[in-house]
């Protein structure tokens, strides 16, 4: 996953887009990037690193400009530590154009062969994003004729060229020198995109990004999402534009930006992320009622952070008393393995210490948005026993995580994802809880779905092994794995698997 921003406004947006990655930086801290343009020219920086770390005073006077876009970056495809791999990329031909994009394109080593051997196009990293941008690049090409003019007609004669040839999931904004910014998504709605705009002296100045969250905190109004396979075009003149640019396919939304990636106060394809949590709760509590009423639960206690909404109200369904037992130290940073160190593991109480009174004597339920790895929820709940509980219980708020994301979330290789391959009285054991009890994936998403109706089916592949896009092969997925495995052999990080790879359990 990633945050991606897009504005255009009648001020310099410099500031604009360090606040709205700030605000998006969730979904991203392994690098950050902000490209503007000012005239003719583009400006960038981008480095590895929180957003907060890698733009200095010096270098946000330098991207001038009233259009321009940013990116904060999590890894999924590339290299997690390769510097150059940080967005917003940019190509010269035929025409200028920077691009940064959210999510993850499943032909990416195919259109890297016919970029090379067919469009002439060489890429320079392992980066899917700078296929996507190149195959952009090329598809304008093809579109203005070799006029090398661009006007509406051309640019979405692009896009939809684009839609043609890349697969997967990917939400994308753009920078067209001279012309203005670009904005489109997968024609699935996987990624998330939402549109917004603002009034200045009559001028409207517009705004694309991932979460509603950054429209409503840089005081924006949100207008809706923009659509699967739509594109939104902005010209520097402030005119707006937009047209459906794809062939009609499945509306399927990714299922975990509900579970655990989104901000809860954002409102994503309609649905608000916060209620939808709560709902996912209230699934749970109706769960726990009919089959698990013998449990004798004293108190209800979340996994900071994202399910504390969907804990509050599964306790308040059950009319148990609901307490905070963890409290999260927000300063740890990365562990390295320094030289002649012997690698260890980094211990989850670096992250979480219990408050024990809330412990002692008690038969605890805890709850969290998911199991992974399950190592994170083996440690929590040894931490739960020494702190003096009597018995401890476990309840996810998704489903069993038994297969490997595609799109955009960088879930460890089956291999070690604790469910696929036991059931769940197994993966109970497993991580040492008294009962383990999981949301069903027709819960998930009848607790999501009610909140749009006009969302008939969520990508929720990592649960029920069902890929939306159609093209995802048992080979793919081997390919898949095996680079995850390089990437975790290769990383200099302690943990595990690395921090390349998303820690679901203690991320917020």
């Amino acid at each position: 996953m990633c945050g991606i921003i897009g504005v255009m406004a009648t001020t310099p947006v410099n500031q604009l887009l360090y606040d709205g990655l700030q605000v998006l930086q969730h979904r991203g801290q392994d690098a950050a990037g902000i490209a503007t343009a000012d005239g003719g020219r583009f400006h960038m920086h981008k480095g590895p690193g929180l957003v907060r770390d890698v733009f200095r005073t010096r270098n946000m006077r330098n991207l001038e400009g009233n259009w321009g876009i940013g990116h904060c970056r999590y890894p999924t495809a590339g290299s997690a530590y390769n510097p150059a791999e940080a967005q917003p990329f940019y190509v010269n031909s035929p025409f200028g154009l920077m691009l940064a994009h959210n999510g993850n394109l499943t032909n990416a080593d195919e259109l890297k062969r016919e970029m090379y051997l067919a469009d002439l196009r060489h890429m320079n990293t392992n980066s899917d994003s700078e296929v996507l941008l190149n195959v952009l690049a090329h598809e304008l090409q093809e579109a203005s004729g070799g006029s090398f003019r661009l006007d509406e007609e051309t640019i979405f004669k692009a896009v939809a060229g684009v839609h043609k040839r890349a697969k997967g999931a990917y939400a994308a904004v753009v920078m067209i020198a001279g012309y203005g910014l670009l904005a489109f998504r997968d024609p699935y709605g996987i990624r998330p995109l939402v549109i917004g705009e603002n009034s200045v002296d009559e001028r409207k100045e517009y705004m694309v990004a991932s979460e509603s969250v950054a429209i409503d905190v840089l005081g924006f109004k949100l207008l809706r999402d923009v659509a699967p396979g739509e594109a939104i075009l902005v010209d520097v003149q402030g005119k707006l534009s937009s047209r459906l640019c794809a062939e009609p396919r499945p509306y399927a939304p990714c299922m975990f930006e509900f579970v655990y990636l989104a901000r809860p106060d954002s409102l994503i394809d309609g649905i608000s992320v916060y209620e939808s949590r709560v709902k996912m709760g209230t699934r749970l509590a109706e769960r726990i009622r009919r089959d698990y009423a013998h449990l004798q639960i004293d108190v209800v206690i979340p996994i900071p952070d994202s399910s504390r909404s969907a804990a509050m109200e599964l306790a308040s369904n059950l009319g148990i008393a609901y307490r905070e037992g963890f409290v999260k130290n927000r300063y740890i940073g990365r562990t390295f393995i320094m030289p002649g160190q012997a690698v260890r593991r980094k211990s989850v109480r670096q992250k979480l210490n219990a408050i024990h009174q809330e412990f002692a004597g008690k038969n605890v339920l805890l709850v969290d948005d998911s199991i992974v790895r399950g190592t994170t929820s083996h440690e929590i709940i040894n931490m739960a026993r020494d702190a003096g509980a009597t018995k401890v219980y476990m309840a996810s708020a998704a489903p069993p995580v038994r297969h490997a994301n595609v799109y955009g979330i960088d879930m460890p290789s089956r291999a070690e994802l604790i469910a696929s391959f036991r059931n769940e009285e197994e993966i109970g054991r497993e991580i040492g809880a008294d009962a383990l009890i999981y949301q069903t994936l027709e819960d998930l998403t009848e607790a999501v779905g009610s909140l749009n109706p006009a969302i008939k089916q969520f990508e929720s592949s990592c649960f029920d092994g069902r890929y939306i896009t159609g093209d995802i092969t048992p080979e793919y997925l081997s390919s898949v794995e095996g680079g995850r495995a390089d990437a975790k052999v290769g990383s200099s990080e302690e943990g595990e698997g690395g921090e390349g790879q998303l820690d679901l359990n203690l991320v917020s």
